[in-house]
């Protein structure tokens, strides 16, 4: 009978109809752009295809049981901590559903994640509409500004391919409502159960929406009669139900602070505030730009926002203080100490606009209070388009509108207007519904379509799986021989976090919490990178590939979706080499400081001199001397050069140009090689170019301003690696044993010296007992007292005291629940205990 009266209530028919109008109209707006899955236009843009697909992969292959689950995970950069990817990228609950996809449908699991979130944006924010002012009769309406919130543009061009962003727009009517009940003592442990959930879900929105809903509180404070006690409980209440639930996530939340506190740097960015015309553009449909804010609603919610202040039947003093809050953050957009406010105190290294949400949420919610006191008047309507069309017109100067924006605009404001002018006569209500509705799908399904256009123009893409991804992980698969050795998926990635995607355990990661101590390590052994550091690249390296116990290394073709890459039509390969364990034993610890040479690095890592460096000259096509810009490099422009050197004979040829953006090829007849370096943003990764025969040439076609290191070019003698390899393996560990927390390494009697485990040293690692040392980068554990195992533990930063911080919110969640049934208690008590002994009290419940 509950299920049956849910179904009826008006309530929940206005949250379903939001879900649904959201939904359909996302997936409309793909359909008409022929994006995936409705065509063949890939949807993977940015980080969704580099970042989130990867690690929702990962996801999936630990529901299934294909991985192996615990604090660390091996398979990215030579193991990384976990916890704080799970907590930024998989904490929302609405992750779990990829476990009902199979892994070659992982890019629609991801998809219709996507679309939950989108529908249950919209349907929370439905219920808080009609929470926060009844509006009998009309919740309908109620259930058309959801959608519009859930279809606002900061939705559909950004948060679509971020969907960790869209647990923020669940958020902020969630803590909305949090709020709500606080401010009537109502629901304290699922108000808190709710902060909790928003803030796993994703802190970074989850800490904006919380803001968005104390300025909601605020206002809700100030405008309901109450006595000044009352307010202050209220807030009271509402700070308690956002301490204990922010408190019972810190289990999650502490390990995420201090992996961003442990992170490489990044990009740094100042804020610089958007242009006003085009902040008026961006609220009007089929208008594009990244840097700034998204605020298309669609022009029904935008009209009752607008139409606010001049409806009389609403309350005097919210037709005010909603219009004025709305001014107030749409101005802290721009300004600089509140924009900081808003980004907790950080400008982000993308959008800087990353708040538009919360102010999306105030427009709408000020479009409900126009509608929830009854429909607006004539009046009212006139006022509001005309202010409607100042912002418009204010629009009109941007370069980011289009030949649509206009034309959309004025259809889906006459559609607007007729609907409200025919709600408020009460007479076709089906063809106002249908009319509102119509303008809200048509409009933002034409700015969906429009940015899916856009990012694929403007920002990096990345194929759905295929075959390439199905020969790859194929590939990997096969040659799987974790932990006795890794199995590198390769350099030729499809994306940059390829070993989440398609398996086995390399050194590619790309991660808001990269470690520092990773990319600096990588760094100095040659590896590449994008995103200024975070996104490290696959060194396909043997001296390397020995250094981190690589003993299967998977060679791809070049990937032909990107579009700068040559044609290649070799097949996919597995390159098997003797590899040492993955504990190894040196004679002593080593604490210096790399050099700038990283063929000089990998010789130190491995203990082993394998490398002739010889000098180098490099001269311009016009036989001219390139200029050389120091002590350490070659300054080069657009052209061609030729780098000349002396290797021994039957060497292998490695250059290292880190700044080059062009291509290489060894000889006349040699392979060309892709070098993508541009520092800081890009780093060339070191590349085998051939085998040398004496003396060398190297063709460098540049095609953007670089450098060339003098030392560029390293000769590998694979001789002496085989020694070093055999000797590593002679002294390393017989037996090593990996579990999802740490490792345990059985040594050959009399060991002495340090056992280094082939792991970057991230915060986090001790080897038995005490913290783990650093052997140039890697875990390591001195041997004394004649030792023969070693114990090496992980725990990420901040779990301990997390888990002592949830602890005592969740005490604090029990006594909230506790006091008031014992207050009630003694308050059915006292009058019996207080009766005459001449008196016989009543009987009291058990």
């Amino acid at each position: 009978m509950r299920t049956l009266s849910l179904t009826r209530s008006p309530r929940a028919r206005g949250a379903a109809l939001a879900a649904l109008l959201a939904v359909v109209t996302v997936c409309a707006g793909d359909a008409v752009a022929r994006s995936y899955p409705f065509g063949p236009h890939t949807r993977s843009v940015n980080d969704l295809g580099n970042q989130f697909v990867p690690f929702h992969a990962r996801l999936l292959d630990l529901l299934h049981g294909n991985a192996e689950p615990g604090l660390l995970n091996w398979q990215s950069g030579f193991g990384t901590s976990f916890l704080p990817d799970f907590g930024t990228y998989l904490g929302s609950p609405f992750a779990l559903l990829v476990g009902f996809f199979p892994k070659d449908r992982i890019d629609l699991a991801v998809y219709v994640v996507t679309l939950v979130k989108t529908g249950v944006a919209a349907a929370a924010m439905a219920w808080l509409l009609t929470s926060l002012r009844q509006g009998r009769g009309r919740e309908w309406a109620a259930g058309v500004l959801g959608g519009a919130y859930a279809l606002c543009g900061w939705s559909v061009v950004e948060a679509v391919y971020n969907p960790m962003w869209l647990d923020g727009l669940i958020a902020f009517p969630l803590l909305c409502l949090a709020g709500e009940w606080a401010r009537r003592g109502r629901r304290p442990v699922l108000g808190t159960l709710l902060v909790t959930l928003a803030w796993v879900s994703n802190f970074y929105t989850a800490y904006m929406a919380t803001l968005g809903a104390a300025l909601v509180l605020a206002v809700r404070l100030g405008v309901e009669e109450g006595t000044a006690r009352e307010r202050v409980r209220g807030v009271g209440r509402a700070v308690r139900t956002v301490l204990v639930g922010i408190g019972l996530a810190a289990p999650v939340l502490v390990p995420v602070y201090l992996g961003t506190k442990h992170a490489y740097p990044g990009w740094t960015r100042a804020f610089a505030p958007a242009d006003w015309s085009d902040v008026a553009a961006r609220l009007l449909p089929a208008t594009y730009s990244f840097f700034s804010p998204a605020l298309f609603l669609g022009t029904g919610a935008l009209l009752l926002a607008c139409a606010l202040a001049f409806h009389r039947g609403a309350p005097r003093a919210e037709r005010f203080v909603w219009p004025g809050l709305v001014a107030v953050v749409a101005l802290s957009l721009q300004w600089e100490p509140t924009h900081l406010l808003w980004h907790a105190f950080a400008t982000p290294n993308g959008s800087p606009y990353r708040q538009t949400f919360v102010l999306s949420g105030l427009v709408v919610i000020a479009a409900w209070t126009a509608v929830a006191s009854g429909w607006p008047d004539l009046r009212a309507l006139l006022g509001g388009t005309v202010v409607l069309g100042a912002v418009a017109a204010g629009g009109a100067a941007s370069e980011l509108v289009t030949a649509w924006t206009y034309p959309l605009f004025a259809a889906g404001t006459l559609a607007a207007l007729g609907a409200l002018v025919l709600a408020r006569r009460g007479r076709y209500a089906v063809l106002a519904a249908l009319l509102l509705i119509g303008a809200q799908a048509g409009q933002a399904a034409a700015t969906t379509a429009y940015a899916d256009r856009q990012r694929l123009n403007r920002l990096d893409d990345y194929a759905p799986w295929g075959v390439r991804q199905d020969r790859q992980a194929a590939a990997v698969a096969g040659a799987d021989g974790w932990p006795r050795y890794r199995t590198d998926p390769g350099l030729e990635q499809s994306t940059a976090n390829d070993p989440m995607l398609v398996g086995g355990e390399g050194g590619a990661y790309y991660s808001s919490h990269t470690p520092d101590v990773l990319t600096r390590t990588l760094l100095a052994l040659g590896a590449g990178w994008t995103s200024n550091g975070r996104s490290l690249q696959s060194l396909d390296n043997p001296v390397t590939d020995a250094v981190f116990s690589v003993g299967a290394r998977v060679r791809m073709p070049r990937d032909p979706h990107q579009g700068w890459n040559l044609p290649d039509d070799r097949p996919v390969t597995v390159v098997r080499q003797d590899a040492p364990p993955l504990v190894t034993v040196r004679p002593s610890a080593d604490a210096g400081r790399p050099g700038r040479s990283p063929f000089r690095n990998q010789e130190r890592l491995l203990g082993t001199d394998v490398y002739t460096v010889p000098a180098t000259t490099l001269t311009a096509g016009d036989g001219a001397g390139a200029e050389d810009s120091g002590a350490y490099d070659y300054r080069v422009r657009p052209g061609t050069y030729t780098l000349t050197a002396r290797c021994p004979v039957g060497s292998e040829v490695y250059l290292w140009a880190p700044d080059l953006f062009g291509r290489a090829r060894l000889g006349t007849d040699g392979e060309l090689t892709d070098f993508r370096g541009e520092l800081p943003g890009r780093r060339a990764v070191m590349r085998r170019i051939g085998t040398s025969g004496g003396p060398l040439s190297v063709a460098l076609r540049v095609a953007r301003d670089g450098t060339v290191p003098h030392e560029a070019v390293g000769c590998l003698d694979r001789g002496r690696l085989a020694s070093a390899v055999t000797a590593l393996k002679r002294t390393g560990a017989m037996r090593v044993s990996v579990t999802g927390s740490g490792v345990r390494a059985e040594l050959p009697p009399g060991s002495t010296g340090v056992a280094v485990l082939a792991a970057p040293r991230i915060a986090g690692w001790r080897c038995d007992g005490r913290p783990a040392g650093s052997y140039r980068g890697l875990v390591a554990a001195p041997l004394d007292g004649g030792r023969t195992t070693v114990d090496c533990a992980f725990r990420p930063p901040g779990l301990r005291a997390g888990l002592y911080a949830g602890a005592a919110a969740l005490v604090a969640l029990v006594t909230t629940v506790c006091v008031p049934v014992v207050r009630r208690r003694r308050g059915r008590t006292g009058p019996a205990a207080a009766a005459p002994m001449h008196e016989t009290p009543e009987r009291l419940p058990v």
